[in-house]
């Protein structure tokens, strides 16, 4: 589904610029856009030592915290937990959970709860700070009417990743740079910032990008929205649905318009929600690309197969309907169970559910921070669009693959 950021510690600034110009040599061609089959990535790892100020934290909890875990349906978990499995199966401490994960063939409370508590320990994520609250958001697979030619009704293209775009793996050869990895494009023999979203839509970067375009839409918003969501489906003019998904992104930090919105007093703060911002755009067309280039980033689509059952999140399996959830993997590994104690959008009733971790986000970075992934549709998108919850946070570790704690 989505976009990654890094921020870089001052010390490593000067390594990260010989690793570029190291890279200019290295990097002289475009890579390859891979075909537009799903892959089935490999997760994240279990988060490194836990150590300073600024680091989330676990603590060692007890199975009767969690709140109603004693009464949940937990067989839509065990659903999503043998989608996780495709990809942790072949990874320490995991293989033997998934093997007996697989072998269960009963999906009753009592045997499932009793696998988690026997092969599982939950830690509670805290933040920074020692805080256990933090934001839950929701996303869904919206809908757009669309072409693949562009026509008087669809004149907004969706982009495929470009040729140009680079990605430099700064990880691959400093091992304390793990994960960090930049995006650019060749100028001459440097690299440079890849186009921002303002350059892109003013087509200073569009010339780069023509021939890319997948489908043309009819709503700059909604399609702002759907590279927002990482994944969603384009009905043709004959009817037909083509389910797209998340490719690559410029690497420009994500920036809230809503946030813009609040802060040049357009909306309210109680307003800035998706359907709000939706309904200042139709009041207000004419200032709409203005405000959408205020957010540089920009997420590059691909077509995904029909066959899928849902969108691919980030650890390359298909989402969960109400039971996926998008983390910051620097806090989170992915794939794992994670228990989200929180409420439903706009509402004090209890929304307390076993989750998997399998998908990330631009915007969801920190340590009690996730994104609850809804499904397809308007009402999905509906709920979507209002939830802004506190809530609480437990990861599942497998026993014997811990985190080392202070």
């Amino acid at each position: 589904m989505k976009r990654h950021h890094f921020k870089i510690n001052k010390k490593w600034l000067a390594l990260v610029l010989s690793v570029f110009l190291n890279a200019c040599s290295i990097l002289s061609k475009p890579p390859v856009v891979p075909p537009p089959q799903p892959v089935l990535l490999p997760p994240k790892v279990v988060p490194a030592p836990i150590t300073g100020l600024s680091a989330p934290l676990f603590i060692v909890s007890k199975w009767e915290m969690l709140p109603d875990w004693q009464a949940l349906d937990l067989a839509p978990s065990q659903t999503a937990f043998l989608q996780s499995c495709r990809v942790l199966r072949n990874k320490p401490h995991w293989q033997e959970v998934c093997v007996q994960a697989e072998q269960l063939g009963v999906n009753d409370n009592a045997t499932l709860r009793a696998f988690y508590e026997e092969w599982f320990t939950p830690y509670q994520l805290l933040n920074p700070d020692g805080s256990e609250l933090g934001i839950i958001t929701g996303y869904y697979e919206p809908l757009l009417k669309g072409s693949r030619s562009k026509t008087p009704r669809f004149q907004y293209p969706l982009y495929a990743a470009p040729n140009d775009l680079l990605t430099v793996d700064l990880g691959a050869v400093y091992p304390q740079l793990k994960d960090l990895r930049l995006r650019g494009r060749l100028q001459g023999k440097r690299i440079v910032p890849y186009y921002n979203r303002a350059e892109i839509d003013a087509g200073t970067g569009a010339s780069a990008l023509m021939g890319n375009e997948l489908f043309w839409v009819e709503n700059a918003i909604e399609l702002f929205f759907l590279q927002i969501q990482g994944s969603g489906r384009i009905e043709l003019p004959d009817g037909q649905q083509v389910k797209v998904g998340y490719a690559d992104q410029n690497g420009h930090p994500y920036m809230s318009i809503g946030k813009k919105l609040v802060e040049t007093g357009e909306l309210k703060l109680e307003e800035a929600s998706m359907q709000g911002i939706k309904i200042w755009a139709e009041k207000n067309p004419d200032k709409i690309n203005r405000l959408l280039a205020q957010n540089p980033s920009y997420v590059f689509l691909r077509e995904l197969p029909d066959s899928l059952s849902a969108p691919l999140g980030a650890l390359g399996v298909p989402l969960t309907n109400e039971y996926s959830i998008a983390v910051d993997p620097h806090t989170i590994p992915l794939g794992a169970p994670v228990f989200l104690a929180t409420t439903y959008p706009n509402d004090s009733v209890p929304l307390n559910r076993l989750m998997l971790a399998q998908d990330t986000g631009g915007a969801i970075k920190g340590a009690v921070r996730a994104d609850f992934f809804w499904g397809f549709g308007e009402t999905a998108g509906a709920q979507a669009g209002k939830m802004k919850q506190q809530g609480r946070l437990w990861v599942l570790f497998p026993k014997g693959g811990e985190p080392t704690l202070n």
